[in-house]
């Protein structure tokens, strides 16, 4: 049924919905945009039925799928850009970015359709870690400069797509719950990964036990020595900006691999901590944010959190 809803029904659907933005939407679109009178345009099954019309608006119909099979896919980047941006003629995204867009997301839904499996919930997920992802990208890489300066649609946007993050990861588990107690036969699945991590549960657990004990200690004994230094008056002995600074060198380190070559490996990998602050009508949309003194205390203290509750029993 899952494969079905993500290959039938999304994967289908969002090809179905390409296709007719390219062979009605689009042609329909360059008339209305030309100032052709709308009582002059073909109707909408023309355009489906005679490919010459098509032809005469975007000369790579007339190649037909020649150009898919051969590889040649340049020869559809008329109809199928990443511009990006705001149509100057209508004011809306450009359709041809939009019908990009949805053949895209076509594909990546048809091969979720013959990934997808529910013992494991892997689909779940993957779905959330894309999710929380989107959630960071949709501020951290803004596609639209308005989008940037709009600091309530921006708040909006990353917490709408945190939430659904963390419904996903709920799901997940639920999805391996259930396949626990319903569907996991140890008399059917012996000696296999699972069936050897279960095994070897206990090794597992003390060992995270030990790594609890350690995070925690070494990251709130950090914070008690502030504390204690803070309560005796003895600013210079605190670990901070002014004094002891306690650095995340292999954060920074990595941070600065991303700033040394930004062509080389994303355009936008300036985001990451170097590149300088971009700035829209006074407003900040794009500010770089290095890692500093301790930045790495708070990701101990999350891990240290996190873990106890991996339970294998």
């Amino acid at each position: 049924m899952l494969n079905h809803h993500l290959a039938g029904l999304l994967g289908l659907g969002s090809l179905s919905w390409a296709g007719h933005q390219v062979h009605v939407s689009l042609p329909i679109n360059q008339f209305l945009n030309a100032g052709v009178d709308p009582k002059e345009i073909p109707l909408p099954h023309e355009f489906i039925l005679n490919r010459d019309l098509l032809a005469q608006l975007s000369p790579s119909f007339a190649e037909g799928a020649t150009p898919f099979f051969t590889l040649n896919w340049s020869k559809y980047a008329e109809f199928l850009t990443f511009r990006g941006g705001l149509d100057p003629v209508t004011g809306g995204l450009w359709l041809t970015d939009i019908a990009h867009h949805h053949l895209a997301i076509a594909i990546l839904f048809l091969i979720a359709g013959h990934m997808y499996r529910t013992n494991w919930g892997i689909g779940h997920g993957l779905k959330e870690i894309l999710e929380a992802h989107k959630a960071h990208h949709m501020y951290s890489m803004p596609p639209y400069p308005y989008l940037a300066a709009d600091y309530g649609t921006q708040l909006s946007l990353f917490t709408h797509h945190m939430w659904i993050g963390g419904f996903l990861i709920v799901g997940a588990a639920a999805h391996a719950t259930i396949f626990m107690v319903r569907d996991y036969d140890p008399t059917t699945r012996y000696n296999d990964l699972l069936d050897r991590v279960l095994r070897h549960r206990d090794a597992i657990i003390s060992h995270l036990n030990w790594a609890c004990i350690f995070l925690g200690f070494h990251s709130f004994g950090l914070y008690i020595h502030n504390d204690t230094m803070r309560a005796l008056e003895r600013p210079q002995d605190m670990f901070s900006v002014t004094a002891i600074q306690l650095q995340p060198v292999f954060a920074q380190w990595i941070q600065n691999t991303h700033a040394l070559a930004p062509d080389a490996t994303a355009s936008t990998s300036l985001t990451w901590g170097g590149g300088d602050l971009v700035a829209v009508d006074g407003k900040v949309v794009l500010l770089p944010i290095p890692c500093y003194v301790w930045d790495g205390c708070p990701t101990l203290v999350r891990i240290r959190s996190g873990i106890p509750h991996i339970n294998l029993r």
